[in-house]
């Protein structure tokens, strides 16, 4: 139960000692103000081609990085119909139709943000944009097939009709809607693909809105998360989507996409993994290489190069951390509990499925959530099930990747942090608990949202998060490079604005300086970046600049946390959580200097900051009290799920490595 979170909370940080702040302010007072509402009234090009509101320290936009419609084989949005163009419309503050589904099979609902969004990327399913194509489409040559007809004759079977394909190690396209030599699925996906491009390319408005042209790398082998978004930077993109069908590993599809991004051209890309919580280890570096440091250091160079960001939160849980890993050390964390669906030790019901009698046949299972062992990777994690690896989680694979650098010379786990929604029904950024409308099928009302889902969702889906940047302005190239830059931060949803830098001179005045941001470049680097390393014996102590403001219209902020990753002299794993600042009544904004005086300069580190909301409302307590109470499920009133959450954001990383003898 989360009902005394904020007292949990307060006790994991006075559980922590050995570290110093210098500055403990729970209402910043003084530093640079952070705008933190969408820009786009205010946006418009200068005589000079920057945005009028360009910012040199930079300004938080918020964005969704993981949005599926209709053109996504799995999506709630077609039963509404509803395209990447709707998509768009709803992030910019249009409505858009949505549920309830009249007798017509036509949406009576309508459904709009709270505030509109500064960025977009609709990511639809590479893998299947051809096969549902040729399956709607009244006169393709595949529609009247009866692979076809019991494609459209329901929903959920036709998303497990295609998904089979995927689920696994070696996939092909199916031949009884691709044809025998699987070419008129590529075919028919050039229409929808282009459809895409064109949703994002007339969205995209520099200054005032950010759309990207996106897909979603859809792996699912073993039925565990191997999922990757695929980003490009502007309008010139491959002429077809490189899916997991094309490239069933993650060095593959890299290998791919340098072909088919045409970089002389113009073309230029990043991935993005996404609910790392599921993937049952499948995440881990070097899968299917071969065992030599040359084959490592390539793959992490192609990595850190393409893949420089992790996606945190989604609507099927968070993937920060979890308590009771073997091989990583720390005191337990109450907080990784929160909107988790997998937590080491529980018994786990999961839905389970059967297509070998050609139709789809549902049933249960459960077992106990264990840790993989050293060297397996599990399956069904989609399904909630299969083992857990430390790779699963962003805070133990960050250390992962520390004692992978000490290996091979480079960091294969080097992840910025942002969040998204991965909703399915088109509707970006609609994260608010007191309003959430579903993100995927069965979770169009109150009462459909209350049951469990046939993945994680349902009851133990949440509303999803929010991606942020600190970029100066608003433009493809500056939010894209934020990316790059690991410059980005992510929230569980409400529209929180954290910073972090390090330095090692750092005055403890610094929360006060008009000009924070600004020294914080000068003097040291920012969140995504790395600390200048220092010989073993150095006795500096790095100093951490940390600030955050509360959403406008969310609750307030009590805590300031500063996680901790590093590889002991004996090469152990460890991580912990270290208090910045708090403010039992609430705060608009909170900032803290902060020293680390258990920092050893011989040993590895990370560094990421976690900010804290006062614990408000989960989503079903709303949806609860919709219902007449003799229609309410006993999730409503058995204690079974909190009735308040934690809201929170997480900033990306900052880096120390140790200084090398030449």
């Amino acid at each position: 139960m989360l009902r005394n979170l904020m007292c949990l909370g307060a006790l994991v940080l006075l559980g922590v000692t050995g570290c110093s702040s210098d500055t403990d302010v729970s209402d910043a007072g003084g530093g640079e103000a952070l705008v933190v509402a969408p820009l786009a009234a205010q946006a418009a090009v200068s005589e000079d081609g920057r945005c009028s509101n360009y910012a040199p320290s930079g300004v938080p936009l918020f964005g969704d990085l993981h949005v599926h419609t209709s053109y996504s084989f799995d999506a709630a949005a077609n039963a509404t119909g509803a395209t990447p163009a709707d998509a768009h419309r709803y992030a910019r503050g249009e409505a858009i139709p949505f549920f309830p589904i009249g007798e017509d099979g036509k949406p009576m609902g309508t459904a709009q943000i709270d505030r509109p969004l500064d960025f977009l990327a609709v990511t639809d399913h590479g893998e299947f944009l051809g096969e549902r194509a040729l399956c709607t489409t009244v006169d393709s040559p595949m529609y009247g097939t009866q692979f076809c007809t019991d494609f459209r004759a329901d929903q959920r079977q036709g998303m497990m009709m295609l998904a089979t394909s995927i689920t696994t190690e070696t996939p092909a396209r199916i031949a009884a809607v691709c044809g025998a030599d699987g070419a008129l699925c590529p075919e028919f996906a050039k229409g929808p693909w282009q459809d895409v491009q064109d949703a994002a390319n007339t969205a995209n408005d520099p200054c005032a809105f950010t759309s990207f042209v996106a897909y979603e790398y859809t792996g699912t082998p073993g039925t565990s998360n191997y999922h990757r978004n695929v980003i490009f930077r502007n309008d010139v993109v491959p002429a077809s989507p490189v899916s997991y069908i094309d490239a069933p590993i993650d060095s593959k599809l890299w290998a791919g996409l340098e072909v088919a991004c045409d970089e002389a051209a113009g073309c230029d890309y990043l991935t993005i993994p996404h609910n790392t919580n599921l993937s049952n280890g499948r995440m881990a570096p070097y899968m299917k290489l071969e065992n030599s440091v040359a084959a490592k250091r390539a793959y992490a160079e192609t990595r850190l190069r393409r893949e420089p960001i992790m996606e945190i939160f989604q609507h099927k849980g968070g993937s920060e951390c979890i308590n009771g890993l073997s091989s990583v050390f720390g005191a337990p964390d109450e907080l990784c509990n929160v909107e988790a669906v997998r937590r080491m030790g529980e018994n786990k019901t999961y839905v389970t499925r059967d297509l070998s009698s050609g139709s789809l046949k549902l049933g249960q299972a459960s077992e106990v959530t264990t840790e993989c062992a050293p060297g397996e990777t599990g399956s069904n994690g989609m399904l909630g099930a299969g083992c857990v690896h430390p790779t699963d989680f962003q805070r133990s694979a960050l250390v992962v990747g520390l004692a992978e650098e000490q290996e091979i010379g480079l960091n294969p786990i080097k992840l910025g942090i942002i969040a998204s929604t991965d909703t399915h029904s088109a509707n970006p950024g609609g994260v608010q608990e007191n309003g959430w409308q579903g993100a995927v099928t069965g979770e169009s009302n109150s009462a459909a949202r209350l049951q469990p889902g046939l993945l994680t969702s349902g009851i133990d889906g949440n509303p999803g998060g929010l991606a942020g940047v600190w970029a100066k302005q608003n433009t493809r190239d500056d939010i894209f490079d934020a990316m790059l830059n690991r410059e980005v931060f992510g929230t569980s949803g409400p529209r929180i604005a954290p910073r972090l830098f390090a330095g090692w001179e750092f005055a403890g005045s610094l929360c006060d300086a008009n000009d924070r941001d600004a020294q914080g470049y000068a003097a040291g680097v920012p969140m995504g970046g790395d600390l200048p390393s220092l010989a073993a014996g150095d006795t500096q102590k790095p100093r951490f600049l940390a600030h955050a403001n509360k959403d406008a219209s969310g609750g307030d902020l009590v805590a300031l946390q500063l996680i901790k990753g590093w590889v002991s002299a004996d090469g152990k794993l460890n991580t912990a959580v270290l208090p910045m600042a708090q403010s039992a009544a609430g705060a608009s904004s909170l900032c803290s200097v902060y020293t680390d005086e258990s920092f050893d300069a011989a040993l590895s580190a990370y560094y990421y900051l976690r900010v804290l909301e006062a614990p408000s409302p989960r989503w079903h307590t709303y949806d609860c009290a919709k219902l007449p109470a003799e229609n309410r499920p006993a999730v409503c009133s058995n204690g079974d799920y909190p009735d308040t959450v934690q809201e929170m954001a997480w900033s990306s990383p900052i880096w120390y490595r140790p200084q090398t003898e030449s």
